[in-house]
């Protein structure tokens, strides 16, 4: 239980973090950046923070081993978990207000649960009812985003956050199974995974400069903060909460829902910080359903 406890406390201090990314990635887009530059920025510059974590000890031998082991699944993985989840994520964040696009994000909470027999568990079906209702006040929150006569693209709203949602927790698992018996921190894992996403982004900055040229400098600062707040500072949290219950597909699916924290958290800075609109009476009632869904998947575990 106290180890749950953790879990759940590293997952809500995450979501915090991470909701940085969706405030400086709405940023970015308002400046009109090139959105795939913003993608590229926040894994180069990931990479030598987590380096620098990794200094002390030299935290870099084992990492290196497990590579040398499985090196065909450490960069499949590592680019499906972090490539095909923040590319599309990047895309996807063009079409409205930053807690419009972390609403829609929490789709991932359900994918997870769906994700579960991939890795020889049953789908824990209280957990993906529960699921459903932070579903439910996402569709909410759309609902209210149609009513305030916002048309978005929804055919590629819907492709580029399908992707991205069942990436990250798809990339994160297979590689929690790829490591496992390694020995390996959390900090070491998400420096291989970064590390072994290298060529995608390396490809992904080649088409960015033919299509944008050169990002701008307040684009590199902002892909600066991001890495540093949701790459690192974000991730980390989140995986070692996952780490600590990857052996319970129920208590990880509840680790899990506590991204949906990303939205509260982006409402209010999105209104502070990007003067975004405040979302209406229908938008914060879906807010309140995503957070009585995250209480359900609670009590559940």
């Amino acid at each position: 239980m106290k180890d749950f406890a953790k879990a759940i406390l590293f997952g809500i201090t995450g979501a915090f973090f991470f909701a940085f990314n969706f405030i400086l990635i709405r940023s970015m887009n308002l400046e009109g950046g090139y959105y795939l530059w913003t993608a590229v920025l926040r894994y180069l510059f990931t990479l030598p923070l987590m380096a620098l974590l990794l200094i002390k000890g030299n935290g870099f031998r084992k990492v290196f081993q497990s590579i040398s082991k499985k090196p065909v699944k450490w960069f499949v993985w590592s680019t499906v978990g972090f490539g095909l989840f923040y590319a599309p994520l990047s895309a996807a964040a063009i079409y409205g207000e930053s807690w419009f696009t972390a609403a829609v994000w929490q789709f991932t909470i359900v994918a997870g649960v769906l994700l579960t027999p991939l890795f020889g568990k049953r789908i824990p079906v209280k957990n993906l009812l529960c699921s459903c209702v932070i579903v439910a006040g996402i569709l909410v929150m759309q609902v209210s985003k149609i009513r305030m006569g916002v048309q978005a693209d929804w055919p590629m709203l819907i492709l580029t956050m399908g992707i991205a949602a069942f990436s990250y927790p798809l990339g994160n698992r297979k590689m929690m199974q790829v490591t496992e018996g390694d020995g390996l921190t959390t900090v070491q894992r998400v420096f291989g995974m970064t590390l072994c996403s290298m060529p995608f982004w390396g490809i992904c900055a080649v088409w960015s400069y033919r299509q944008a040229g050169l990002p701008t400098a307040s684009q590199c600062f902002q892909s600066f903060l991001i890495a540093l707040l949701a790459g690192v500072v974000a991730t980390v949290l989140f995986f070692a909460a996952t780490d600590l219950m990857r052996h319970d597909p129920k208590k990880l699916a509840v680790v899990e829902a506590t991204q949906s924290g990303e939205v509260i958290f982006t409402v209010v800075m999105g209104v502070l910080i990007l003067k975004d609109g405040m979302p209406d009476g229908m938008a914060l009632a879906g807010i309140g359903i995503i957070v009585v869904g995250m209480v359900l998947n609670s009590m559940m575990a």
